[in-house]
């Protein structure tokens, strides 16, 4: 299996490597054919890896053999870092965890791939769009198999540069590479702090692999690190740094902004970096360092309440979005909210259930909105759209089928359901499960989004297909169904957003003593916090389900039987409308509290300083008066010898005369 695991990884990275090189010599056919071929058989070797821990794990109440995921298999490449007291190798982890992300992220990025040599056929430059993706892959890779800290942050690293490159393909687009250029500052405040949390884990522990870190955390618990203003906790501390870096890729609450703007990128971009790739980073991260958010009630709470905050700020801005791709992209946000909750609420397998099934029905959501702008030539204005179901038919199901599963569609008690309705909901129960005010505000939260959730998934699909169109009729004329080879991926993620749920629920969200074993040596398996999800009343059951049918009800109501009714409300509530429509008005907001003032700073030390300072007072002032000096002086190197004796005869005459003055003759 050694070679296995190093293929699964390293392909991608051959792939880019001969795509990035050899593109424009190969030609683009080739390059997509390699890059695609080659994440292909990765995606195939995951699950070659995955597929046997599912059956390995025993059945409920079985004995089993706990031993078989206790351990994490390890495949050391070589020595990396060897510095004093840091000894660090480059190691291949994986377990159960791995295992799942390494599913994950090779199958979207395979589809995404395939999906990519339809979408952008058309692109001068797509040689190097497939080694981005590629690239972009790999380093993920890298991340979700990373042994240590260092490694995973190598891996994070990638992924921000990828992310960078990908969002700004266009680059001749000026709305592109300011993208780009957000989404990377942005990052790099998230990885301050997730760089200071690594710092601070050396310092506490000694070491950055993840077993000897574990193994340690129990005997550091009560000690108390000095940091800023004041001591404490250090585990806390850490798991909050950390945490800091989490909301950055995650792109949470407070650190979120970058993430709408990077729809500026092609589609497949879009699906690759929401579905499975980058905003997934925190949340595996979180999962990966649960023995050390386990020791620290404070950073838990913390984590559930960015993720509650998260949820329903995304969901409410959603509301109103026009542009087809933001309103997926607010959706991933809020999902990813959820995630949070159920790590904050300590029922981490739930979370990565939620990634797991989100992955598949959001990567169909943003690879079908990219069918449709396909099909209305780069239209991404829903308000140009609609009547659009008789014109492309097969992707107007493929949409409903995301829909159905971000929605959470399903009957609670029953495996009848698509794969959100089996992994959000397991969320919800897992909220209510905290108890207390914590756990309150986090479950109503989550419940509101859920409808909100299901009203702008419909209105979406309202605006879209249903009703009379408003595109431009020419446009419209001749909109068409995609070639097979975007179709062939939608049909591989649709039957991902029917059955991940379902087939996977109970090794996800079942009886403790099979998610402890399928995941042990993984993450934490809180059985206490596992058993209150479950005890969960009916009531708390079906409160999801009846938001979304509430949800579902008053979409159809304003986008299908009386389509006034959204402009009627908007103007008689032109204040709340404007604040969604606007997104809470943080960009507005961190323009004038950091940009702004960042610019001044800026302008002022360039005009001040170096302008005036530098230029005019050092370069053209004292080096003006230094050349004034020079010039006088070499006005006396006249050239003649004689010039140049009287000069030495006045020079000694002084001497001389200086001499007797001070009395040095006798």
């Amino acid at each position: 299996m050694t070679l296995t695991y190093q293929a699964i990884v390293f392909l991608p990275l051959i792939g880019f490597v001969i795509a990035g090189l050899a593109g424009h010599r190969i030609g683009h056919r080739n390059a997509e054919i390699i890059t695609s071929g080659l994440l292909i058989i990765s995606a195939m070797l995951a699950w070659l890896v995955f597929l046997p821990m599912l059956f390995a794990a025993p059945a409920e109440g079985a004995a089993g053999e706990a031993a078989l995921h206790a351990e994490a298999v390890k495949v050391e490449l070589f020595r990396w870092i060897s510095s004093g007291e840091i000894d660090i190798g480059w190691v291949i982890r994986v377990d159960t965890l791995t295992a799942v992300m390494l599913v994950v992220v090779t199958t979207i990025s395979a589809v995404v791939h395939v999906y990519s040599i339809g979408y952008m056929h058309d692109d001068p430059g797509r040689w190097r769009f497939f080694a981005f993706l590629s690239f972009f892959t790999f380093a993920m890779l890298m991340l979700v198999t990373a042994d240590n800290l260092v490694q995973m942050f190598f891996g994070w690293e990638g992924v921000g540069l990828a992310s960078y490159l990908l969002i700004g393909f266009w680059y001749h687009k000026p709305s592109a590479n300011a993208a780009a250029m957000k989404a990377f500052v942005v990052n790099r405040i998230g990885d301050f702090g997730f760089s200071l949390g690594i710092f601070g884990t050396f310092f506490l522990f000694g070491a950055l692999d993840f077993d000897t870190i574990f193994h340690a955390v129990p005997g550091m618990e009560g000690t108390v690190l000095h940091f800023l203003w004041g001591d404490w906790d250090a585990l806390t501390l850490i798991a909050l740094l950390l945490f800091v870096g989490a909301m950055g890729k995650s792109a949470q609450f407070l650190l979120h902004t970058w993430l709408p703007d990077a729809m500026e990128g092609p589609t497949p971009v879009s699906a690759l970096i929401h579905a499975a790739t980058m905003v997934t980073a925190g949340v595996f991260m979180v999962a990966r360092m649960s023995p050390l958010f386990e020791a620290s009630p404070v950073a838990m709470t913390v984590v559930l309440y960015i993720g509650a905050i998260t949820a329903f700020f995304a969901a409410t801005v959603g509301l109103v979005q026009n542009d087809i791709k933001r309103v997926i992209a607010y959706s991933t946000c809020s999902q990813l909210g959820y995630m949070f909750v159920a790590l904050g609420a300590g029922v981490y397998s739930a979370g990565i259930f939620h990634l797991f099934t989100h992955a598949f029905f959001k990567a169909l959501l943003f690879l079908g909105a990219g069918a449709v702008i396909h099909a209305m030539h780069h239209e991404q204005d829903m308000r140009r759209m609609g009547g659009l179901r008789k014109k492309i038919p097969v992707t107007y199901g493929l949409m409903i089928i995301g829909t159905l599963a971000l929605t959470g569609v399903g009957i609670p008690g029953t495996p009848f359901g698509f794969a959100g309705f089996f992994s959000k909901d397991a969320i919800v129960e897992a909220a209510y499960g905290v108890g207390g005010t914590n756990g309150a505000f986090a479950f109503w939260s989550l419940v509101i989004a859920a409808l909100f959730t299901s009203f702008y998934s419909w209105r979406l699909l309202h605006m879209t297909f249903h009703g009379p169109t408003r595109a431009d009729a020419q446009i419209f004329e001749h909109a068409h169904e995609s070639p097979n080879v975007m179709l062939w991926p939608l049909y591989v993620l649709a039957a991902g957003a029917v059955l991940a749920g379902v087939v996977f629920n109970d090794f996800f969200f079942g009886h403790a003593e099979h998610i402890m074993h399928f995941f042990a040596g993984s993450v934490v398996v809180d059985e206490a916090a596992l058993d209150a999800a479950h005890a969960a009343p009916l009531w708390v059951k079906w409160a999801p389900t009846m938001a979304m049918l509430i949800g579902f009800v008053v979409a159809f109501q304003m986008y299908v039987r009386d389509r006034e009714l959204p402009a009627r409300l908007a103007n008689a509530n032109r204040g709340l409308y404007q604040f969604l429509l606007n997104k809470w008005y943080f960009d507005e907001l961190y323009d004038f509290l950091f940009i702004r003032p960042t610019l001044w700073i800026g302008r002022a030390l360039w005009r001040g300083f170096d302008d005036w300072f530098v230029d005019k007072t050092i370069v053209e002032g004292l080096g003006d008066r230094v050349r004034d000096v020079t010039q006088r002086v070499v006005r006396l190197q006249s050239g003649y010898l004689y010039h140049y004796a009287f000069a030495m005869l006045i020079g000694v005459a002084a001497l001389v005369t200086w001499a007797i003055a001070a009395g040095g003759l006798n």
